[in-house]
């Protein structure tokens, strides 16, 4: 169940990466990318071509809005805040086909694409715009 007030979402966000951080990585990126579906879904909150607006982590969280990029971009936050290397590089990509996915590990794994699943994969995918795993301060 998705945590209603944002002090509850920070603690559940802030328990989610202290999991994350020792889990071996499969698990780790299952469980970020379960917690991440459980948001409250909202059409059309973020747009590609706002990126330079897009909101950080904690306003993320704080408006409680959720479309595909908006997920995908808590996807990324979450990884890029914790300290593996194994996580390296993640990048939130729209393709061609319209999808918004989390790219992990060099192409090998997809995030932001089923509920309870991530997708283990060396397929390469149309990228029409690209967002880069940034650490956050």
């Amino acid at each position: 169940m998705w945590p209603n007030t944002f002090s509850s979402r920070l603690k559940s966000w802030n328990t989610l990466r202290e999991q994350a951080q020792t889990l071996p990585l499969e698990s780790a990126l299952i469980s970020i990318n379960q917690w991440w579906f459980n948001s409250p879904w909202q059409p059309y909150y973020l747009h590609w071509d706002d990126q330079p607006k897009w909101p950080d982590p904690w306003q993320l969280l704080s408006d409680n809005f959720y479309c595909y990029v908006a997920r995908g971009l808590g996807i990324v936050y979450t990884i890029s805040m914790l300290d593996r290397a194994d996580m390296t590089p993640t990048t939130l990509i729209l393709t061609e086909e319209g999808h918004n996915l989390v790219q992990v590990g060099k192409e090998k794994y997809i995030l932001n694409w089923e509920p309870d699943s991530i997708v283990n994969t060396f397929q390469e995918v149309k990228i029409k715009q690209q967002y880069q795993q940034q650490k956050i301060a």
